[in-house]
């Protein structure tokens, strides 16, 4: 079976312009990204999907290779559809690989490219337990609810499920609740079904693309990490990166 990491990476981010570029301890993001993703022992390839010719020959001057993508794809899945299509169509599976995760841990891709052992699996993400009320009750940090199959059934902005007769400061003690880190893996085949999609009700309530995919009877399989991800949304969160440099 053949898979492929595509790292989407765009440079006219709204909150960040130019983050895959910007420095971190002598390196890029966007490259510290890529070495890292090329270190996965399940990945044949690597490439960076971007729209901007600045990223793509930053990439190709650190030996890296990169594809042009449109400037219009509304979500890193839509860019990985047309990226996989001009680098490597007759691939099996595509691995998502957040662009602005610079630590990503290798383990990780390998972990959800291991759902693919199962032959039904269609699209596998990971999630990772939450250690915090902070974290528990952030609405920018997604909680997910498992079933007995390990797949997903709900991604929520809110903290569910709701633990009732408890105090909130008694919750992380009463259930293990997850939090979503964002990797996705796809079957080829089934992630060209995906972008041709609708948006969904609950995809537009909650601003989760993966809920339109569970809306329309897609199952993920979901394997729990213990790594953490630390992802740079705008430029405050560098700092977050210096206990690991």
């Amino acid at each position: 079976m053949e898979m492929i990491g595509i790292i989407p990476a765009r440079y006219a981010s709204t909150r960040f312009p130019g983050k895959p570029l910007v420095d971190i301890g002598g390196k890029s993001m966007i490259r510290r990204v890529y070495e890292q993703a090329k270190k996965s022992a399940s990945l044949a390839d690597v490439v960076v999907a971007t729209d901007d010719e600045r990223i793509k020959r930053h990439v190709e001057g650190f030996g890296g290779k990169a594809v042009m993508t449109d400037t219009s794809h509304q979500s890193g899945t839509d860019r990985c559809f047309e990226a996989i299509r001009k680098f490597r169509a007759s691939a099996d599976v595509v691995i998502n690989i957040q662009g602005d995760e610079p630590f990503i841990h290798p383990q990780q891709i390998d972990l959800v490219a291991s759902c693919f052992a199962e032959e039904g699996t269609e699209i596998a993400t990971l999630v990772k337990k939450v250690s915090s009320s902070e974290e528990l009750f952030n609405v920018n940090t997604p909680k997910v609810l498992l079933n007995g199959n390990s797949e997903a059934i709900y991604f929520s902005r809110q903290t569910i499920p709701h633990i009732r007769g408890k105090e909130q400061s008694e919750w992380l003690k009463a259930f293990d609740f997850y939090k979503h880190i964002g990797i996705y893996a796809y079957r080829t085949a089934v992630l060209e079904k995906i972008t041709s999609l609708e948006q969904s009700p609950l995809e537009l309530a909650e601003a989760l693309e993966q809920l339109r995919w569970i809306e329309n009877g897609y199952k993920l399989k979901v394997k729990i990490t213990d790594f953490e991800s630390v992802a740079v949304d705008v430029p405050a969160d560098l700092e977050k990166l210096t206990a690991f440099l």
